[in-house]
């Protein structure tokens, strides 16, 4: 009798995994770079979503000769482990549903459960309500940017056994209850497009799309005329000790337009090699998906109007008749950022925004005191519709919250 972490109900029992498993297999390795495309689908962690769904929309297939010898496809009651990935995604788990004429990633291991034991489904809950506890970010084995969860590692962990009528029981009402936590999901992420929609809305009623009529006082110019685009970096008198602000790609809140999580760097670990920008300078990201999300920043608050940041920035420095949040809310627009990535240079995966498309691309300009006006009331909006998706993001969390309460209570007995 193995002792696990908790009582369990009477006629429940702890059991490690390798002992109900009749398989535990890991995948196969595929390089993606000049792979041709094939027919058979070859899973990767993308696929295992953090809802214990398959998530198909992106596939890459390979051809049927990479295929091992003797390689089996998946079957309805596989259950899909993550068993390689960043820290906090170690440990996702997915169901296979249907039958699937599909393999999958060596940073994926496939168990298939002894069926006189014990139900796939079960084993699939088991592992998730553990990923979701934190188990496998505090056990997995950690490396420089990504963790593992072995297949020893697997056959050892504890899992709680019921009976198999209990097990099928549990099951169907987790089921149950998680089609209705996936069904408020599916609403709140529809209130949040509708809220980017809106957004998107009030900047097309605020900005006239290129070439179309203008309000009196207001004029087509070049975005080149209205800010100089990467402008070049002056002879710095700077002490190699003096701190100045560094801003990777991950501290622009795209929502914001500012740099919420910048480094504080000595200037002589940064004087070269990365893109130099000023106070009130716009930071615009020059790559895809960045771009197309529409990652962009004014530059504030910067020590010794210093700052430097990823190489993927182009810099807008705006002239003194030109507010640097004009500019911004501008590039923010939909319409701009398509036509941006229609402008898009560079093989795949490597794909950025010319320079010489920010210096022709078009953009309306008001006087000084509209612009002020326009900003303001732009910003109230944007502060009104961010209420909306802080709101379903605090909704978000109360699911998150839901979701592992009905899994606690599962591996409990409390269904």
């Amino acid at each position: 009798m193995i002792d696990g972490p908790y009582k369990l109900p009477e006629g429940w029992r702890w059991v490690r995994l390798g002992e109900v498993a009749s398989e535990i297999q890991s995948g196969f390795a595929f390089r993606k770079k000049g792979a041709r495309a094939g027919e058979v689908l070859h899973l990767r962690p993308y696929n295992i979503g953090n809802d214990g769904e398959l998530k198909l929309d992106q596939q890459f297939k390979i051809p049927n000769t990479a295929l091992p010898e003797h390689w089996s496809y998946l079957y309805p009651g596989d259950v899909l482990f993550n068993n390689t990935n960043s820290v906090e995604l170690v440990g996702k788990t997915a169901i296979v549903k249907n039958v699937l004429q599909a393999v999958f990633s060596n940073h994926i291991t496939r168990i298939r459960a002894c069926l006189d034991k014990c139900e796939g489904e079960w084993l699939a809950l088991a592992l998730r309500t553990l990923w979701q506890q934190g188990f496998f970010a505090q056990q997995c084995n950690k490396w420089v940017g990504q963790a593992g969860y072995n297949t020893k590692m697997l056959k050892k962990t504890l899992i709680p056994l019921p009976p198999l009528n209990e097990q099928r029981r549990i099951v169907a009402k987790v089921e149950m209850l998680m089609e209705q936590v996936r069904e408020a999901r599916r609403l709140r992420q529809k209130a949040v497009e509708d809220a980017d929609r809106l957004w998107q809305a009030v900047l097309a009623d605020t900005f006239p799309r290129p070439g179309a009529d203008l309000p009196p006082n207001w004029r087509w110019v070049r975005l080149g005329e209205a800010c100089q685009i990467n402008p070049r970096r002056p002879r710095l008198d700077v002490n190699p000790t003096t701190e100045v602000t560094f801003v990777p790609m991950s501290a622009v809140d795209v929502e914001l337009g500012i740099i919420y999580t910048p480094e504080i760097k000595p200037f002589s670990a940064v004087k070269t090699g990365y893109t130099y920008f000023e106070e009130n300078d716009v930071l615009f990201a020059k790559i895809t998906p960045c771009m197309e999300n529409g990652k962009s920043a004014v530059a504030r608050g910067l020590l010794n109007n210093i700052g430097f940041g990823s190489t993927e920035f182009h810099v807008l420095r705006p002239i003194d008749s030109v507010l640097s949040e004009w500019i911004w809310l501008y590039v923010r627009k939909k319409d701009f950022r398509e036509s941006a990535r229609a402008a898009f240079r560079g093989g795949v995966g490597q794909q950025r925004v010319p320079a010489e498309f920010l210096q022709e691309a078009c953009i309306p300009l008001p006087p000084l005191d509209v612009q002020r006006h326009v900003v303001a009331h732009l910003k109230t909006a944007q502060e009104k519709i961010k209420l909306i998706k802080d709101s379903q993001a605090q909704f978000e969390a109360e699911l998150q919250c839901l979701e592992q309460s009905i899994l606690d209570s599962a591996f409990k007995g409390e269904l």
